[in-house]
């Protein structure tokens, strides 16, 4: 049933309806600059992707690309100025009509011409990566067990489909991981060149997500790879001959894992982005680091950079024996470009806002990007590529949203152990003193991130433009603050977090400007977690919702896609059972008095939907007032646009019912 608008749209109608700018690319002659949208269907039932052309001087206005079609992703450019892109549309037979379909499969565009498929795989092929100076490309596709080579894996795939069967035989390996359930195909590294057919250059493992990198040359390839019977939290960086395979390097270090491999220009040296996870003992850690290729010696980039270069990949020079390279990182609500020398001076390049997807020209002097804000959804940029804090040129591009329904502002205030806190604090048009206006407090998931940039996930001007006040801080384990902040909440999920949390709401409810008697608090994942726990603590707020979040840490940390990440923090139920008693919500339910509203999807896996459950009887045993919106076929997000729609609407006059002590509206299509 397609979406009806009312005849004046709802804020949270036009934000589910706003195109979403996902990926840029630049050519590499720097000629052309394209951005990836994504826009609801006419129905609003799924987002779709269309590619766009930007002109990189800034002078016209955006255009789509010629011979793409919807429902293209990935797009980059190989050496020779063609664009690849990933697509599920079929090839035309030699009659003119449609062949078999196969999936997702590789497709080129030329410039002038029409596009054709250049590589497909039964299943699909679900990530690619091109080499800069060489008509070679790297594809990630999966294999099923028994299958030596792709003509095999098909023969077995016919096999299934035919009898029906689509059961996976999981060994010593996880289950679940992404958000996704795992196998019954391992992902496995292809590369690619004209008139050759695919080579097999090795395994992902069975959580393989297609992370690889190509050589400028295309002679080597790099990929991740997560081993079976290997720690959870260590993978391998493998480094091959693209043309047969034969392993040149197996990078690894325990109790740590390697993303977003990259070769310098001259192929020499690897640049990956390295992660220290969470334990019960020691705080996450991210860095970048170089293996210089011809000794596989490591050299950590960053040593003295306290905050991460988290979570975009870097971008290296293009020009050879050059070793400048730019990266992204939270730094205090923002997230700026940070620009490393050869020599490791480190110039912050950006002075507000949050970028994304960085490109570089050929020349090295200019940088492409996305950048959104708190009030701003993400736009396309120019930067000089050595100016220190300097603000962006705007291209343009489709995704526009027009005037915001309010303001943005800081809240600043000083943590009981000194630390200095802050947070952003959206004002809707009108609070003033002798209007002020109710605050809805959001707490951000994660624990790891940041409010530093806009958000397609509980985003706060739909509540500003019904009239509330928004504050989202960024409390103990929030990234951009420095080492130092996450020392603070190591251990206590609960604790830190959660007293970050009340002094912010306290410092905005200073302002004479808020109403500190009409108050609520909404969270998603993490933050649906410090929801929960925060109703268990004190009966302030008038309303809480609670989206994804933890509520049973113990039976939890045993159901989720991440069990072993969380098994090192909590620690083993077992034997070290001091942090599931200190901060796991269930065990107090029977303090909470404030009404909730729990949102769950049915196909979450990272908070599996008996959280949601568990809590939602809890509180009916306890003769809470309690709403549950559950959405069968969604994960740990929401995905749909008119289920964006629907979240908002529900959660907005549930804030409404119960902050405002308004009649309660069931939404129409619920």
């Amino acid at each position: 049933m397609p979406h009806v608008p009312a005849e004046t749209p709802a804020f949270h109608d036009l934000f589910a309806a706003q195109p979403r700018l996902t990926e840029l690319v630049l050519a590499p002659d720097g000629r052309r600059l394209l951005v990836s949208a994504q826009t609801s269907d006419d129905e609003g039932t799924r987002y779709v992707s269309t590619l766009w052309e930007v002109d990189p001087a800034g002078g016209r206005g955006p255009r789509r690309v010629i011979g793409s079609d919807q429902g293209e992703l990935a797009p980059a450019f190989a050496a020779d100025g063609t664009l690849l892109f990933l697509s599920a549309r079929e090839k035309a037979d030699s009659s003119g009509g449609n062949g078999d379909p196969q999936g997702v499969a590789l497709w080129a565009l030329p410039e002038r011409g029409a596009a054709e498929r250049i590589a497909h795989h039964p299943g699909g092929i679900s990530a690619f990566t091109v080499a800069r100076g060489a008509d070679a490309v790297a594809y990630t596709a999966g294999l099923l067990p028994g299958a030596v080579d792709v003509e095999t894996h098909a023969g077995l795939r016919r096999d299934r489909q035919k009898a029906g069967v689509n059961a996976v035989l999981f060994g010593a390996s996880a289950t679940r991981a992404g958000g996704n359930t795992l196998g019954p195909d391992e992902p496995h590294t292809f590369v690619l060149r004209p008139g050759d057919a695919p080579v097999d250059v090795g395994s992902q493992g069975l959580e393989g997500g297609g992370d690889a990198a190509l050589s400028p040359d295309g002679s080597l390839v790099a990929y991740t790879r997560a081993e079976a019977g290997r720690a959870a939290d260590t993978n391998v960086v493998v480094v091959a001959d693209a043309a047969t395979g034969a392993e040149r390097h197996a990078l690894s270090r325990p109790g740590h894992q390697y993303y977003r491999p990259a070769f310098t220009a001259d192929g020499g040296t690897l640049i990956c982005q390295r992660q220290r996870e969470e334990t019960y003992d020691t705080e996450w850690r991210v860095t970048l680091v170089a293996f210089d290729l011809a000794s596989g010696e490591e050299t950590d980039l960053l040593p003295e950079f306290d905050n991460w270069p988290w979570p975009g990949r870097a971008v290296l020079s293009p020009i050879p024996g050059d070793g400048t390279l730019w990266f992204t990182g939270d730094e205090r609500g923002h997230c700026p470009v940070f620009r490393r020398d050869t020599d490791g001076t480190i110039t912050r390049l950006t002075a507000s806002g949050a970028y994304a997807a960085l490109c570089v020209t050929p020349d090295g002097a200019a940088l492409y990007a996305l950048r959104g804000t708190i009030d701003s959804p993400p736009r396309v940029v120019r930067l000089d590529a050595a100016t220190a804090d300097q603000q962006p040129a705007f291209l343009n591009a489709p995704g526009d949203l027009g005037r915001l329904p309010g303001t943005l502002t800081e809240v600043h205030a000083e943590a009981e152990d000194g630390f200095p806190l802050r947070a952003w604090l959206t004002l809707p048009e009108g609070a003033s003193a002798e209007r002020p206006a109710p605050l809805i407090v959001v707490p951000h998931g994660g624990p790891q991130g940041s409010w530093s940039n806009w958000s397609w996930l509980w985003n706060p001007w739909p509540f500003v433009a019904r009239g509330y006040a928004v504050l989202l801080p960024d409390p103990a384990l929030s990234t951009g603050y420095g080492q130092r902040m996450q020392e603070r909440g190591r251990g206590q999920y609960a604790g830190q977090p959660y007293r970050d949390l009340i002094t912010l709401t306290d410092t905005a409810l200073a302002r004479d400007d808020l109403d500190p008697a009409r108050t609520g608090l909404a969270g998603w994942s993490y933050g649906g977690y410090l929801a929960n726990r925060t109703a268990t603590r004190t009966d302030r707020f008038k309303a809480i919702v609670s989206h994804a979040g933890m509520w049973n840490l113990e039976a939890f940390q045993n159901d989720t896609d991440l069990h072993a990440y969380f098994l090192k923090i909590f620690g083993d139920p077992r034997t070290r059972r001091e942090r599931y008693e200190a901060d796991s919500p269930h065990l107090d339910v029977a303090k909470v008095t404030t009404p909730m509203l729990i949102v769950q999807g049915g196909k979450d896996y990272r908070v599996p939907v008996g959280q949601a459950l568990g809590l939602h009887n809890d509180l009916q045993r306890y003769g809470v007032p309690v709403r549950l919106l559950y959405f069968p076929d969604e994960s740990h997000g929401i995905a749909v646009p008119n289920h964006i729609r629907i979240m908002y609407e529900t959660v907005l006059n549930f804030f409404d019912e119960h902050v405002l002590d308004q009649e309660w509206r069931r939404p129409g299509l619920l």
